[in-house]
């Protein structure tokens, strides 16, 4: 039997493709508050008392990825989305931070997979002990069609990284052994990389983080189905100001993302929202507007009817932080794959739903009831499994 525990000792290593962005910073302060003052961010994780046997939530170390020649500290100064006095405290923690530069783009698909690869085997090195995950937060991109190709040979005869810069990530993650999450809406949980994770014994998790607006969308369609409310149309508009809603201006960056919160209100009540009307009345926009920063605002007009089809609306004014809403769940995410793959579950991970706005694999939860039944039952069979694996001789 097991006698000792070296659960302790372990600490989760996030290995961050885009490390120097809004969201990346924030999680490298996050993570460096952690280790030194754990009860400022545990109370916003929802995993903060899950999981002892991967190590203590606090052991959450950030590396990673990024071209942008400014230290870390600067780059998070710059972002503006926490106030010097929070993280001015972790400077020295946050510039000893590594992080590489992207592989070079006139390297191909495949000299950009060995490229990373190194650097992974070297972060191993530098953290021995650790549970490394794989980290997507590149900018959004142009939507891409990889279901046609069969295999991931084929994929790095053709796509070229300038055009999907992911794709070599998650394969050099994949081929590394290392479970991937996937926060952009970028879709890399396509048929050939399904295959060759689950070939490789690696969960992954993805697409695109459910952090504000269409979290509580989710919470209100389905709380208008279950009392059987019926939508009538449903107007969405995000106000923002970040780096990431400048690159949203480009139709063809934000087709992907527009889709991905379209598309799952229907899903979520079981019918085209403005039937009726012979056309789709769920319309969603996206306006860069410089003032607003990271400080996201989104609108939302719903309108529904009850008993006799009378009309009614709802009125909402969300007033976020987009990095802020962000870190924790990567972090939740970060120690859900650890587990995951710990408790030997390989390929995408559909429970996770609650976190995605486009959650990948078969039949994934749709309700906000059904997301949280299943990340329950999810984390209790990854329990037992992990349990029983520490106690085995």
């Amino acid at each position: 039997m097991i006698t000792s525990d070296n659960s302790k000792s372990r600490s989760l290593l996030l290995m961050v493709a885009g490390a120097k962005g809004a969201v990346a910073s924030t999680v490298a302060v996050a993570a460096a508050v952690l280790r030194k003052e754990p009860e400022a961010i545990l109370p916003s994780l929802t995993t903060g008392h899950s999981f002892p046997y991967i190590g203590p939530p606090q052991a959450i170390y950030m590396t990673g990825w990024d071209n942008q020649p400014t230290e870390l500290s600067g780059c998070v100064k710059a972002h503006g989305v926490l106030p010097e006095n929070l993280w001015e405290p972790y400077r020295s923690d946050l510039d000893a931070t590594t992080i590489f530069e992207a592989p070079l783009l006139d390297l191909d698909l495949s000299g950009q997979i060995g490229h990373l690869i190194k650097d992974i085997r070297t972060l191993k090195q530098q953290y021995p002990n650790s549970l490394p995950v794989l980290i997507n937060l590149l900018p959004a991109g142009v939507q891409v069609d990889l279901e046609r190709f069969e295999s991931v040979a084929a994929l790095c005869s053709e796509i070229a990284p300038r055009v999907f810069p992911d794709l070599a990530y998650a394969l050099a993650a994949i081929f590394s052994k290392i479970p991937v999450v996937n926060f952009t809406p970028n879709q890399l949980e396509v048929s050939a990389i399904v295959r060759e994770a689950v070939k490789q014994n690696v969960p992954i998790s993805g697409c695109d983080g459910k952090t504000g607006q269409t979290y509580l969308k989710v919470v209100l369609a389905s709380a208008l189905k279950a009392r059987k409310l019926n939508v009538d149309g449903w107007y969405s508009l995000n106000l923002l100001g970040n780096s990431d809603g400048k690159n949203l201006m480009d139709p063809r960056r934000a087709a992907e993302k527009l889709a991905n919160k379209t598309e799952l209100l229907d899903e979520i009540l079981g019918y085209p929202v403005g039937k009726r009307y012979g056309e789709p009345c769920h319309k969603v926009h996206i306006d860069y507007y410089p003032p607003r920063g990271d400080a996201k605002e989104a609108w939302d007009v719903i309108d529904f009817q009850g008993m006799f089809g009378l009309p009614m609306s709802i009125r909402l004014n969300l007033q976020g932080r987009d990095s802020i809403l962000a870190a924790p769940l990567i972090l939740d995410l970060a120690r859900w794959m650890a587990v995951l793959q710990m408790s030997g579950r390989c390929g995408p991970i559909p429970e996770l739903g609650f976190y995605f706005k486009k959650p990948a694999g078969t039949n994934p939860p749709l309700s906000f009831e059904d997301q949280i039944y299943c990340l329950r039952k999810l984390e209790k069979e990854c329990d037992q499994k992990c349990r029983k694996l520490r106690s085995e001789p």
